[in-house]
């Protein structure tokens, strides 16, 4: 098959998946064209079968804002005409399934099908606001295929858009468990953390929904207990707020900001904990990352991070329970055995449930259903 994939080149779960799936799908034999306004952050090497195309925008006075919908809409048209692209993936829905939606109206008919994924946010915070939910309603009901990464995302687009039951095909996020997984650079510890001292790792946009701040308070109950140190992967509008509250806590001196990192792996891997005390999470990539690393996850039981993270894993409770997050951590990182165990778990529930091995061919299955189907007619 040939295929169009658009998603946010930036740092974030959406992107991330969008990309390794783009990679995945070249490996198994697909020729894949991404189309965005910047090369995707993960798509950092050759691969044999895998096409950028970036989205042009020209500054012109008239506009004040950069009509960049259009502008994708007029990319993926040129690149499905140009190329014979069979469908079209986009990745969130707001611009990108609409601008699916021109781009194949542009085609007269005859331009690829269109297949949307939703991956959270755009459901649930960006295509709530008035501003955007009838154009996401249109949007994602006009595609001819639809999927939600957690089966709470797909309850979520159904009771929120009026989706019908059966439209939505439920693919979870997935893992390269050969690039995640435990012991990558086991010298890395002795650089993050001084002898003896737990690691605990937190990474995110840093965005308000992450309650970062939530983590600090987390650990400082560690922090009480034993030598422990908190590493923040990311950056975001909360760090400043994360900042002051680990001073506040006195726990300043042991909570370390590496801002953005591209390989995580090797930074997860170093872990003896991931914390994600997180308001909503539509999935939990990087609860499913952490667990293909053998890391255990002490998160918040909300949205699809059930899905992913089993009670032998690790421990969800519910949001703003920093004081019982620190106590579930402190009872995994004080027993070997108990860590140990829910090491092992973490990593089985990853490869078992969550690889690519088992994940993409899912998404092969679902683009010959909607390329297979009738024009007009959903599958």
């Amino acid at each position: 098959m040939k295929i169009g994939i658009t998603c946010y080149p930036t740092y974030g779960g959406s992107g991330a998946v969008a990309t390794e799936l783009g990679l995945e799908l070249a490996r198994r034999g697909h020729e894949v064209h991404f189309i965005s306004y910047a090369q995707p952050f993960r798509l950092d090497t050759f691969q044999e079968g895998v096409f950028f195309h970036e989205v042009e925008m020209d500054d012109y006075p008239l506009f004040e804002h950069p009509p960049y919908s259009l502008a994708l809409a007029v990319a993926i048209h040129d690149v499905a005409s140009a190329r014979g692209l069979d469908l079209v993936h986009v990745h969130y829905a707001i611009p990108h399934a609409t601008s699916a939606w021109i781009a194949r109206e542009m085609g007269e008919g005859a331009g690829p099908r269109v297949l949307t994924t939703l991956h959270g946010t755009d459901i649930t915070l960006v295509g709530q606001h008035p501003s955007f939910k009838s154009i996401t309603r249109f949007s994602v009901l006009r595609s001819d295929g639809i999927s939600a990464v957690s089966e709470y995302l797909k309850k979520e687009t159904e009771d929120r858009f009026g989706v019908a039951p059966g439209r939505i095909e439920v693919i979870p996020n997935f893992v390269d468990v050969a690039r995640y997984r435990p012991g990558i650079r086991p010298e890395l510890r002795e650089r993050l953390a001084g002898a003896g001292e737990r690691i605990l790792m937190h990474i995110s946009n840093f965005r308000a929904v992450k309650r970062v701040p939530d983590a600090v308070h987390a650990f400082a109950r560690v922090a009480r207990t034993m030598p422990a140190r908190l590493i923040l992967v990311g950056d975001g509008p909360e760090r400043p707020v994360a900042v002051r509250e680990a001073r506040r806590l006195g726990v300043e001196d042991r909570v370390t900001f590496l801002g953005k990192h591209a390989a995580v792996e090797e930074l997860l891997s170093s872990a003896d904990l991931f914390l994600l005390p997180s308001e909503s999470e539509s999935f939990g990539l990087a609860a499913l990352e952490a667990m293909a690393c053998g890391v255990p996850v002490i998160g918040t039981h909300v949205g699809g991070l059930p899905e992913v993270v089993a009670p032998e894993a690790g421990a969800l409770l519910p949001v703003g329970a920093t004081e019982a997050m620190g106590d579930a951590a402190v009872a995994l990182l004080s027993d070997p055995m108990r860590w140990r165990k829910a090491s092992e778990a973490a990593r089985h529930i990853a490869v078992s449930q969550f690889s690519a091995e088992r994940i993409v061919p899912a998404y092969e299955a679902w683009y010959r259903s909607v390329i297979e189907a009738k024009p007009g007619k959903t599958p």
